[in-house]
């Protein structure tokens, strides 16, 4: 709930900042969010805005990781379409989860989804397992390390 308490803060200081500089447009918005978060960062434990940075952090390491991840299985498929020979080894595998609560299974499947080559199938019935169809499948245990501690570990640093 603290979380929430300083984002609004940083919503007033990036406003406030705008009408400072006498420019109410979205460039000096997002320059006045960047300045207030600097300044929470800077304040953080004074003023209890840690938890908000650290979650501030997560997200955007979340968000690059996955953009990271987008690229590269974006460039693998279109290898694998303008070359004569497939690579593909396609393939389903069930993926242990961390994940317990339906918004970071939801966000963990559809994150798998949005990414080429990836498709999410099914949640089991106790919401353990994952279960995957992935079209490059060379080693399953690395298939399954690469999901773990790429998208679901960045995902509940975020949710947790």
């Amino acid at each position: 709930m603290i979380a929430l308490r300083i984002l609004l803060l940083n919503l007033i200081l990036a406003i406030a900042w705008a009408f400072a500089v006498g420019e109410l447009t979205t460039g000096r918005l997002v320059q006045g969010f960047v300045l207030g978060f600097v300044a929470l960062w800077v304040t953080g434990r004074a003023i209890g805005a840690d938890v908000y940075v650290r979650k501030a952090k997560a997200i955007l390491y979340l968000v690059a990781f996955f953009l990271r991840e987008l690229v590269t299985a974006n460039l693998r498929v279109a290898f694998d379409v303008v070359t004569p020979r497939h690579y593909m080894r396609p393939g389903v595998i069930g993926i242990p989860l961390d994940a317990r609560t339906d918004g970071e299974i939801t966000l963990l499947g559809n994150l798998i989804s949005l990414t080429p080559g990836t498709l999410t199938l099914d949640v089991s019935a106790d919401r353990k397992t994952i279960y995957i169809h992935a079209m490059y499948i060379r080693d399953v245990e690395h298939v399954r390390k690469s999901i773990k501690n790429g998208l679901e570990k960045r995902i509940l640093e975020v949710t947790r």
